[in-house]
């Protein structure tokens, strides 16, 4: 049995493209799951993504256990968007989309997404790093974007797989890794543990 501790119809998608059938594993209604997504000082973007994505992993197996669920391989997964060692998270609203989009506009940034498998007490991690240049975006561009609604929930502001393809000019590394889980990697890491990919 294979646990998805994410509920990102995207990973699921993405995990099913390399055969990999997974049950989605949802946190604790009671976990405040924006908490750990928190950005501690001047955390830089790598030990951020992994900590956040060791601690999604922790409260996945905190889970598994409360409910007795069968025993399985249990993956997570985190993205980030940096800009230089600025991390851009998950939009607060509106106006906060439209202030990461403007920043990104005309710039190359990094998007990492870390993974993480458990199966029993092994725990094997592996981040993805890629680059995405975007193209230079009028004011209006930004806000029309913004107002498809598609900014929202998403690291950076924005889903390359989405609308946004017009405006990403050149991209480097993992596009699976981009939308949110770096196949590759991930089929790794699923291999380790024992899981035929």
């Amino acid at each position: 049995m294979i646990y998805l501790a994410s509920q990102s119809p995207r990973r699921k998608q993405l995990l099913e493209q390399i055969g990999v059938q997974a049950q989605v594993l949802l946190p604790d209604p009671a976990l405040d799951a924006e908490a750990l997504e928190v950005v501690k000082g001047r955390e830089s973007p790598l030990s951020y993504v992994q900590r956040v994505t060791a601690l999604k992993l922790d409260a996945a197996v905190q889970r598994h256990k409360a409910l007795k669920l069968p025993a399985g391989v249990i993956v997570c997964a985190d993205t980030t968007v940096a800009l230089g060692r600025d991390i851009l998270g998950k939009p607060e609203d509106a106006q906060d989309a439209q202030r990461m989009l403007t920043q990104l506009a005309g710039q190359a940034h990094r998007v990492l997404t870390a993974v993480a498998v458990q199966k029993g007490r092994t725990r094997h991690a592996v981040v993805s790093q890629s680059w995405v240049r975007v193209v230079p975006m009028t004011s209006a561009q930004i806000r029309a974007y913004v107002q498809s609604g598609e900014p929202m929930g998403k690291a950076g502001a924005y889903a390359i797989q989405g609308l946004m393809a017009v405006n990403i000019s050149q991209i480097r590394g993992s596009y699976s890794g981009i939308m949110g889980l770096p196949l590759h990697e991930t089929a790794m890491l699923l291999r380790a543990v024992g899981v035929k990919v």
